[in-house]
This record gives structure tokens, C-alpha cells and sequence, in this order.
């Protein structure tokens, strides 16, 4: 039988008039009091504002260029329509929260996502054909009242643009041989992805043990999918497992109450204990994040969770009232590369939480929103539930900050934070933007759209909320000089910063760092490679109180950040520039690896007050250093006479 490749024609965007006229007239105001460089999107510093609505519920999102989200829902009956049935993915202008209806030809209920090296994002699996409250049909994609095929076996493709050109390819040319529903996609060293099990239909869990798929494969593909141990022994919750690169090339994979190293390049798993106190996988659905990677910590993995539930393997069931039951309220750390022992983080969250998810900030902190004080991810139509289809109840609206370098029990807080405006329950997301606030949209317990209107409950909620942290009104950073590609080793580069940059104190330069983050693809309290990734740099103090940063590239191992794109900043003293964007990496293939070149020592220029001349003096670094009073053999020491600059003394 010949294959089908589904194409629709694109509607034009649906404008949202009123929230673009509100913006301009917001724009133009800002515009005359902030430099070029500042952001121009008005906000509360720590606190979250409903800013738009993306016309269907934000299950799946990725930020596709600096001003354009790309969101997809599961099939089901949005009152957005395209092409005469109703939408279920947009286009999502961040900037003017405008939308436009883009055409995914099969389901994407639950799909799994990522980029490829070549800054490809692809996004894979989903569930059959449904039609009116979720039923399945045996409908493919030519016949109401969706029009949707199959997506089990489903690879969709976007090359994301700021023209409204791109649209996605859904063509059974390109699928699986196996369906995923559920599934982890991890993009890899050398710029592919790996695809990590999944189940091959509906279900609250992966059960019975013959809709399990526990097997990986990759895109581009290596041939037919390949046995992995761990996802045949971790039954029931082992959907969506968690995986995570490795600085070692290795992943670090986490399913059920299960963990292990895993040797992709050899298909060699090494179980290790067992996570502490609770299901962090779906449904439990832990907040997860790997930590900052610094050279301060030699760029070493440590990965964190937070929350989920304490169900045992035979309390999967839906025969009583799973929604009340508390969600776990600890946090445990794990650096696999170094030590296979989990570590309880020393304090735990203020309420136990359910599909909790963190957001890296560029200033290094973590913003930990969304999810529910009781129960568990999904939804049914049992009759105990109250009010709904939701498997979890109570949303927490409140905030938190965790700041990893705080010492132990001043890392969590919500001092100073606002909350949510709208309940962001199962089927919500979060993603970092550039201007360094945190876009939020989704929430929709329900196997169908279900108007807010309605009475409901927890009905499906479309609204777009943006988190502004307490930097966002400061001065930024207007950093010049930055690159468009970064590469793993090679040569080292230059940012120019004025004094104002600096903030006014030369003071600052001790506390300026240089950050590549990747927002990742974010589904199901999982931000699939998210990413950061502190560069090695120095700096050149100036007598005229601008600097110079010397940065090294990213050191010369892809497994710290795997080729695709991301976003660069410059943050000084807690403050980051505007994210620029950058592609990391050769594309797809093996990685060009170069020498690390040496960075010269940090250096303020000596200035004299009785005279304009100044002068200065350094030694080379032969690793480079980053912010520390202390680089090489110099250490600088503030003047008072001088104020914001300071000279250098030899130890």
C-alpha cells in the first residue's frame, strides 16, 4: 500500500487585535526611557501576569527562535479551527501574544520532543485517532469530526522561522516502526536523538505489561529498536523516563523507583540503587533539572528532584480516590559521573507537589511553579472523581525560587513571590524566553477541550501567563561583539561592556559570568534537554571603567551540551543581557574538537590620581578563571581612593 504524506495548506494567522494594539501602545512607551538592549515587554519583577491566551492548551512547548513558541496540544475539540477542524498547534509570537493555527495531521496526545544538532526539532509518537471525549476511531486522518491519524508511530518535523512560512511535516515517510506513546527523546553527542520507550496505547499507567515498549531507537534512525532492560522492570510508572547526557557520554536514566548508567554507545546498563522516598516519573511527575555546569565545578552533572508520589508498583490503580492522596514533599540530588549514592538535598518543599517543573534562570536560580498539593498526573472518568476527570486536586499556585548555591535550608523560597493567576494542573508548561522571563500556558485534566465557562472544575485552560524574576527591570547588560556559533575547544573570543554594562562598578566584574542555556522541549513537568552551561572566562579592566571579557569556547567535550541551538548571556551581578541566540556544535555527525586556547589573567588597569596615564600589568591563566578575586597569581584589591577601580597587587 502506497504511503500518504500529509499536507494541508496553512490558514493565516488569528490575530488577537486588542492584546497587539495594548502591547504597541506599552512598546512605545517603554521604548523612550530604556536602551536599545533592554527588554521592552512591561513587567511585575516576582510575580506572574496573564499576558495572552495560545488558543489551545499548551501540553507540549518549545521555543523555536527568540520570539516564537511552538505549542501542541492533543488531538481533541479546540475552538480554534484550521482547515475546517479544529487546531491542535500554533505558532506563538511571544512578543505580541499573537497566534497563528498550524495543521498536525495526528495525534500528539502525550508525543515526546527535542532538537537535532542542525537546530531540527522533531517531535515524536502520540496515541490513535480519537474522536468526540477522547474515543478511539479508526479514522486516519481523512474523515470528522478531528481528521486526525494515528500518531503512535508518528515523526514530525519543523524547521522553526519568524515568517509564518514553516509548517510541520507529518509524513508516514519518516515514522517508527514501533509505537510510543509516552515517550523521552535526548539529543546526543553527536547531534542525534535517542527515543526511549513508551507504551503502545491509553492507559493511566503502562499497564497491562503488553503495551509496554521497552526498547530505544534513534533519528535518524540505526535500524529496528533495541532492548532496555530497566523500562521490562519497572512497571507500572516507567512512562517518560527520565535521560539525561552525561558529561562521561553516558545517560543517566531514572524510571519508576528504578536508576542506572547507560552505555548507549555500547547498550550496557549499570543499575544502581534506587531513587529515595518516592515515583518521580509520570504519573508521579517529580520537578527534575540537571543543576548549573560551571567551571567551578568542572562542569560535572548533578541532577535534581523534587516531589512526585509515594505509590508502590500494586497501588497503580483506579479504583479509589487517587486525587486526595499527598504528593512527596522531598528533594534528592544525584551526580552519576561521580558518585552512584543518592544525597536527600537537606530541605524539603514547603508542600508536597505533583507535576512541579524547573526553569533554569540565567542568573543560575531555578524557578519551581505549576502542579498539585495531592494526587498524581492524569485523568479518568471514574466515578470518584469529584468534579471532573482530574487524578490530582489542589493546585498550588505559589512560586519558589531554589538557588543551589545557598547553603542548606536557605536554597527554597517564595520570599517576595508572587502567585499564579490560573491553576497550571496536568498539561501545563514552562519555558524559558530571552528577556530571562519564564512564558507559562496549558492545564487540561480532561479528555476533551472543556470550557472554563462550563462550571467545570479544573476545565482546559488556554491562558499564557509570564513570570518575571526579580531582575527583570534592572539595567541590562548590552554586551557586544558576540558570536553566532560556538564550538568545543578552539579559539577563545571577546565581549566588549561599557560601564554601564557594569552597572557603574568595576566592582562587578568579579561576579560576571558568560552562560549558554537551552530551554529544551517542555511536556509533562519535563523540560527534555534543558540545559546550562557556564564558559570559562576572564576579564580586562579598563581605566575608563569598561571591560573587556576574554571567553574560552565551550570545552572540548559535546557531551557537556550537545550540538543544536541555545541562547548566550552575559550576567553581571545576578543580571543577565538580553539572550542572544547561538548555535553550538558542527551540526549532525561527530563534533569538531579543538585545543582549549589559554585565557590571559584577569586585570584591572592601574590608574594614578595625579595623572591621565595609567598603566597595567597580568600573567597569562593558564585555565582560564571565572569572576574569583583570585586569578593566576594576582588578586585584586579594591581602592578606596578610587571607588569603582581597583588596582592589582602581586602575591
Amino acid at each position: 500500500m502506497a504511503r500518504l504524506a500529509w499536507t494541508r495548506r496553512q490558514e493565516r494567522p488569528r490575530s488577537r487585535i486588542t492584546s497587539l494594539l495594548t502591547h504597541v501602545i506599552q512598546l512605545a512607551l517603554a521604548t523612550t526611557t530604556v536602551r536599545a538592549a533592554q527588554p521592552t515587554y512591561p513587567g511585575d519583577p516576582m510575580n506572574f501576569k496573564v499576558v495572552g491566551d495560545a488558543g489551545i492548551s499548551a501540553q507540549q512547548v518549545f521555543l523555536g527562535t527568540a520570539d516564537r513558541i511552538y505549542v501542541i496540544d492533543k488531538t481533541e475539540n479546540n475552538p480554534v479551527q484550521v482547515n475546517g477542524h479544529p487546531a491542535w498547534a500554533v505558532e506563538y509570537n511571544i512578543n505580541t501574544d499573537t497566534y497563528r493555527t498550524m495543521d498536525v495531521v495526528s495525534n500528539t496526545f502525550c508525543a515526546g520532543g527535542n532538537v537535532l544538532g542542525n537546530g531540527t526539532w522533531i517531535n515524536v509518537g502520540g496515541n490513535p485517532a480519537i474522536q468526540w471525549g477522547g474515543v478511539n476511531t479508526p479514522n486516519d486522518g481523512v474523515s470528522g469530526p478531528y481528521f486526525d491519524a494515528d500518531g503512535g508511530k508518528a515523526i514530525r518535523i519543523l524547521q522553526p522561522c519568524d515568517d509564518e512560512s514553516c509548517n510541520w511535516i507529518d509524513d508516514p515517510a519518516n515514522y517508527m516502526t514501533t509505537a510510543r506513546w509516552y515517550p523521552t527523546l535526548e539529543t546526543l553527542q553527536d547531534g542525534s536523538i535517542i527515543i526511549i520507550g513508551g507504551d503502545t496505547y491509553g492507559g493511566y499507567v503502562n499497564s497491562p505489561a503488553s503495551q509496554n515498549n521497552p526498547t530505544y531507537e534513534f533519528y535518524p534512525s540505526r535500524g529496528d529498536p533495541i532492548d532496555l532492560q530497566i523500562l521490562s522492570d519497572t512497571l507500572p510508572a516507567n512512562l517518560y523516563p527520565f535521560a539525561f547526557l552525561m558529561p562521561s557520554g553516558n545517560l543517566f536514566v531514572q524510571a519508576n523507583w528504578a536508576a542506572e548508567i547507560f552505555d548507549w554507545q555500547n547498550n550496557t546498563e549499570f543499575r544502581i540503587g534506587d531513587i529515595p522516598h518516592s515515583v518521580r516519573t509520570y504519573p508521579g511527575s517529580a520537578a527534575n533539572a540537571m543543576l548549573p555546569l560551571t567551571p567551578e565545578n568542572g562542569w560535572t552533572a548533578t541532577i535534581i528532584f523534587c516531589g512526585g508520589t509515594n505509590l508502590q508498583p500494586d497501588q497503580w490503580t483506579t479504583n479509589w480516590d487517587i486525587a486526595q492522596y499527598p504528593a512527596d514533599a522531598t528533594c534528592v540530588k544525584i551526580t552519576p559521573d561521580v558518585s552512584q549514592q543518592w544525597i536527600d538535598e537537606g530541605e524539603s518543599l514547603p508542600d508536597g507537589r505533583s507535576m512541579g517543573m524547573f526553569v533554569i534562570l540565567p542568573d543560575g536560580t531555578m524557578l519551581l511553579t505549576n502542579g498539585v498539593k495531592t494526587g498524581t498526573a492524569g485523568y479518568g472518568n471514574d466515578t470518584w472523581v469529584a468534579g471532573g476527570h482530574s487524578y490530582g486536586a489542589n493546585p498550588l499556585y505559589q512560586g519558589l525560587i531554589y538557588d543551589p548555591s545557598q547553603p542548606v535550608g536557605s536554597r527554597m523560597s517564595s520570599e517576595g513571590m508572587g502567585k499564579l493567576n490560573v491553576e497550571k494542573m496536568y498539561h501545563s508548561t514552562c519555558l524559558l524566553v530571552p528577556d530571562g522571563s519564564v512564558w507559562c500556558s496549558g492545564s487540561n485534566p480532561n479528555p476533551d477541550y472543556v470550557s472554563p465557562k462550563s462550571g467545570a472544575v479544573y476545565p482546559t485552560q488556554t491562558a499564557v501567563e509570564r513570570f518575571f524574576p526579580a531582575y527583570y527591570n534592572k539595567t541590562r547588560p548590552d554586551p557586544q561583539n558576540l558570536p553566532t556559533t560556538l564550538g568545543y575547544g578552539g579559539p577563545a573570543w571577546s565581549i566588549s561592556l561599557t560601564a554601564a554594562d557594569l552597572l557603574g562598578s568595576m566592582d562587578n566584574l568579579n561576579n560576571t559570568k558568560v552562560v549558554l542555556l537551552r530551554p529544551g522541549f517542555c511536556t509533562h513537568a519535563i523540560n527534555m534537554g534543558q540545559r546550562y552551561v557556564q564558559l570559562n572566562s576572564t576579564y580586562t579592566g579598563n581605566s575608563d571603567g569598561s571591560a573587556v571579557l576574554n571567553v574560552q569556547q565551550l570545552p572540548p567535550n559535546p557531551s557537556i551540551l550537545a550540538p543544536g541551538p541555545a541562547y548566550l548571556f552575559v550576567v553581571v551581578d545576578g543580571v543577565p543581557s538580553v539572550g542572544a541566540p547561538v548555535m553550538v556544535g558542527s551540526g549532525m555527525g561527530n563534533q569538531t574538537i579543538g585545543a582549549v586556547t589559554d585565557l590571559p589573567a584577569s586585570f584591572i588597569q592601574q590608574v594614578t590620581t595625579n595623572s591621565s596615564s595609567s598603566s597595567s600589568s597580568a600573567t597569562t591563566a593558564k585555565s582560564g578563571a571565572v569572576g574569583g578575586a583570585q586569578v593566576g597569581r594576582m588578586t585584586w584589591v579594591p581602592s578606596l581612593a578610587l571607588g569603582a577601580v581597583g588596582l592589582l597587587a602581586m602575591i
